[in-house]
This record gives structure tokens, C-alpha cells and sequence, in this order.
């Protein structure tokens, strides 16, 4: 059996699936096989009512990596919620800068808590050097603002939770924004009232100051 059969025949088995369990096998399945021709199917996945397939849909996507950015971006569901988070972690676990500005956005305007959360750690996994050099820096600094923003108003604990992963994240991967983050997360310390995050941003503060 040929490549490009196989991929058909899991994508039809996707099609087909009348049962959640055998939904998410089958889109596992056509997740593993890691080729462009199933990314159409793993989007169409992500507008479904099935947790447990689009996960494997999401892991698929990300394995693929760059080429699944343009048709994620492309086919960005914005009447769904539900597949618009799902699409905005595929796009933060890949970390392609194309996506950079959707995640701004995301992050800051969403209305669903759940993208908000996805686009916050995304916007800590930008892979800068696939970036223009022109734009890096001023990139960088709105990646900043707006995880600050995040981190200090939003009223989803979950999303201020990802904003200090996503700072954590920032301040890893670009040195001269360790100084700031650091001093953000002091100041978010003594100001947040979530035991949860405050726990978090001790993790993150004991990681950058080790580093």
C-alpha cells in the first residue's frame, strides 16, 4: 500500500467514525503518519465536539510543524469558539512567527478565556529566528505588553496563569527581556490574590534567576 493511500484510507476512516472512540483512534492514527495531505482533515477535526480527537488533531498539527501554519490561518474558524482554541494551540505549540499576529490579538480581544489562555503561551514559543530582523524588536516588545497586560487584568485566572508561562517563556528565549520579566513577576507576586499563580510565578522567578 503506498503512502498516499494510506493516508486516504485513515482519512476516510476519520470521515466514517460513528462512535467518539473510534473518531479519536482514527484521527491518532492519521495524526502519526505526520503527512501534509491529512492537515485539511486534522482542521476539520478541531470544529467537532470531540475533546479526545482534536488533542490528537492539535499533537498532529504541531508535529508537522510549519507547513500546517497557512491553512491553519487560512481556515481560523471565527463563529466556533471551541475549534478557534483548539487552532490557536496548534499555532502556539508550533511557535511560527506567521502566527504571531493572530496570537497578539487573540490574547488581547478574545472573548473565549480558553484562546486567550492558548494565544498567552503561544506568544512565549515565537521561534524569533524565523523572524525578519527588522521586525524583532518591536515584535518582541508587543509580545511583552501584552502578556503584561494579561498577567495583570485578566479577569480568567487561567489566562493570567498562561500569561506568566508565556513571560517565562519570553524572558528564556530573548536575554535582554529576563531583567523585565523579572521585575514583573515580583511585582505580580504582591499583587495576585490566586495561590495557584502566585505558586507559579515562584517557579518562574526561582527558574529565570537560576538560569
Amino acid at each position: 500500500m503506498t503512502t498516499s493511500t494510506t493516508v486516504q484510507d485513515l482519512i476516510h476512516a476519520v470521515e466514517k467514525a460513528d462512535s467518539a472512540q473510534k473518531l479519536t483512534l482514527a484521527v491518532v492514527n492519521l495524526a502519526a503518519l505526520r503527512d501534509s495531505a491529512a492537515i485539511p482533515t486534522l482542521i476539520d477535526v478541531l470544529r467537532y465536539n470531540n475533546p479526545g480527537a482534536a488533542v490528537a488533531a492539535v499533537e498532529g498539527l504541531i508535529a508537522l510543524g510549519k507547513v500546517a501554519v497557512p491553512p491553519l490561518l487560512e481556515h481560523l474558524d471565527g463563529y466556533n469558539y471551541g475549534a478557534r482554541a483548539w487552532a490557536t494551540r496548534a499555532l502556539a505549540g508550533i511557535g511560527d512567527p506567521r502566527g504571531l499576529d493572530l496570537l497578539l490579538d487573540a490574547a488581547v480581544n478574545d472573548f473565549s478565556f480558553s484562546v486567550r489562555r492558548g494565544a498567552a503561551r503561544g506568544l512565549g514559543r515565537i521561534i524569533w529566528s524565523d523572524l525578519e530582523e527588522s521586525r524583532i524588536k518591536e515584535a518582541q516588545e508587543a509580545v511583552f505588553r501584552a502578556l503584561e497586560g494579561l498577567s495583570r487584568t485578566d479577569p480568567e485566572w487561567v489566562v493570567r496563569y498562561a500569561s506568566i508561562v508565556g513571560l517565562q517563556g519570553l524572558a528564556e528565549s530573548v536575554v535582554e527581556f529576563r531583567g523585565r520579566a523579572i521585575e514583573l513577576l515580583g511585582q505580580l507576586r504582591e499583587t495576585e490574590s490566586e495561590i495557584v499563580i502566585v505558586a507559579r510565578i515562584d517557579r518562574s522567578l526561582e527558574q529565570l534567576t537560576t538560569a
